[in-house]
């Protein structure tokens, strides 16, 4: 009988042991997820852009106070059927997000107005509401948060360090296919922020005549030094001339110089130390450009979220640049001898990336 009692006290303290995840690693670490999700999210502004998971987590949740109206979308090319990190598993509630609703043809530009905001009600976005975008890419990600803010959305936000980190965070994902419910009126007239784009025309005269502005490439070494063109469609190589280089990546579809290891985007601190060997600094007025706008609106939106007003994109980019025979054009370091300085129709046309 004594030995029953015994046996019975064992088993209560066993389980207990397993009910407080004492048993194995793998419990402890499934624990620390409850944890991570209990913790308070952190007051985030409204002009903040990158955003923790937890806040995400805490927005879906309710707890967020203010924010009853939001739109949370997975960004790729395509339809979302297009989209293996759509279909194989998104933040619950999400619906997926085409990158070519905000670009067009032939310049891969920004699209007309009228169709930005066709598509944005088609996704059921007004200005007022609040968006928290996130994709496996980071640079098609801050194209369409960049085009949003462009078009007056007032609060855009996205999810730093992707699906990745909401998972790791030990949030849930599904499969469902969400379909967007149609705004029927945006609430003020797009663009609502003209002044963060840049024409051709405008870059042109900027470098003419004003020795505060920079042009900032936002492209691989290579490209910049006019060694490739980066795109298997664009056969010249080279940069505008006056450009300066602000860092990027290892190619057009890579931005290691402004991501951290864990795929989250540098902060403003480390902005500043990226750019501590460039040809410009936060004072000058500056325009970001890369190929057809992508990588540039990640720098851009750095700047924007830390209260830069001096800072643009120079929408149509190397590839728009590139099309017209006499724009004026660098090949090279300008900062060396055999720098040429020539213009697009004297370039070579076998700069193509294969």
């Amino acid at each position: 009988m004594n030995k029953k009692i015994v046996s019975i006290l064992l088993s209560a303290i066993l389980a207990l042991g397993v009910l407080t995840g004492c048993s194995s690693g793998e419990k402890d670490k499934k624990s620390e997820a409850p944890k991570a999700k209990k913790a308070a999210a952190e007051v985030v502004g409204k002009r903040t852009v990158y955003v923790s998971p937890e806040w995400v987590h805490s927005v879906t949740e309710g707890k967020v106070k203010d924010i009853k109206n939001y739109v949370i979308g997975e960004v790729s090319w395509g339809t979302y059927k297009d989209s293996p990190d759509y279909t194989k598993g998104h933040i619950p509630g999400a619906i997926h997000i085409d990158t070519n609703t905000v670009e067009e043809e032939p310049y891969w530009n920004i699209s007309s107005p009228e169709t930005v905001e066709k598509n944005l009600l088609n996704y059921g976005i007004t200005k007022d509401t609040t968006v928290i975008l996130y994709g496996s890419d980071p640079s098609a990600t801050a194209r369409v948060a960049y085009v949003y803010l462009w078009g007056g959305v007032e609060n855009v936000k996205i999810l730093n360090g992707g699906l990745k980190a909401w998972e790791e965070a030990g949030y849930k994902t599904n499969k469902d296919i969400v379909k967007p419910k149609k705004a029927e009126d945006f609430g003020t007239k797009i663009p609502a922020h003209p002044e963060y784009q840049m024409s051709i025309e405008k870059v042109k005269e900027k470098l003419k005549n004003d020795d505060n502005f920079r042009l900032v490439s936002i492209r691989s070494k290579d490209e910049f030094l006019g060694k490739t063109s980066g795109y298997s469609y664009i056969k010249k190589a080279g940069e505008p001339e006056g450009a300066v280089w602000g860092h990027a990546g290892s190619d057009p579809y890579h931005m290691e110089d402004y991501m951290n290891e864990d795929g989250t985007v540098i902060d403003y601190d480390q902005l500043e130390k990226l750019w501590s060997d460039c040809d410009f600094n936060k004072d000058n007025e500056l325009a970001f450009y890369c190929g057809t706008g992508w990588r540039a609106a990640i720098p851009w939106l750095i700047c924007y979220e830390n209260g830069m007003d001096n800072a643009a994109v120079y929408d149509g980019g190397w590839y728009e640049w590139q099309m017209d025979d006499d724009n004026s054009v660098q090949v090279g370091d300008p900062h060396s001898k055999d720098c040429v300085h020539t213009t697009v129709k004297e370039l070579s046309n076998d700069k193509a990336e294969k």
